[in-house]
């Protein structure tokens, strides 16, 4: 059974909705195993298990959280030759903006030479009804593709 990686970093409210909702939306795809880690615990064991990960954090100062620059720096030499092809997916929420983030990310799994299986996820603000059913609906397609 193929295997999603959630790798998160959820320090707000507005994060554990959203990730509540990227759970909700692997449930809806049959036969995918969901392996849910927070960023600063997860690890290249974690990823070299997984067929497809998906990545969560908030844009903080314009960049991804500490945690998850942590998890990257942690994975990168590990994981380099041996996840080359990799799917993922990736939600950012901030209060404003969340570009630089969104770019850091895009760069690190671009030299990591993943393959982004879905449009990256900006959100900002309080999410709502809309902003949660797209994670949803992120979440399935990244599970869907693995």
């Amino acid at each position: 059974m193929p295997r999603l990686l959630v790798v998160h970093h959820t320090p707000s409210p507005a994060l554990a909705a959203i990730l509540e909702a990227v759970k909700e939306g692997v449930a809806m795809v049959e036969e995918v195993e969901l392996v849910v880690r927070p960023a600063l615990s997860a690890g290249a064991a974690d990823v070299l298990a997984a067929d497809g990960v998906l990545l969560g954090t908030p844009a903080n100062i314009g960049y991804m959280s500490g945690a998850l620059k942590h998890f990257f720096d942690t994975v990168y030499y590990p994981c380099l030759e041996a996840t080359t092809g990799l799917p993922y997916g990736v939600y950012v929420h901030g209060n404003d903006d969340t570009a630089g983030a969104l770019t850091s990310i895009q760069r690190i799994t671009g030299a990591l030479r993943w393959k982004l299986a879905a449009a990256p996820l900006s959100l900002t603000g309080a999410p709502g009804p809309a902003d949660l059913e797209a994670c949803r609906e992120l979440a399935a397609t990244v599970a869907v593709g693995l």
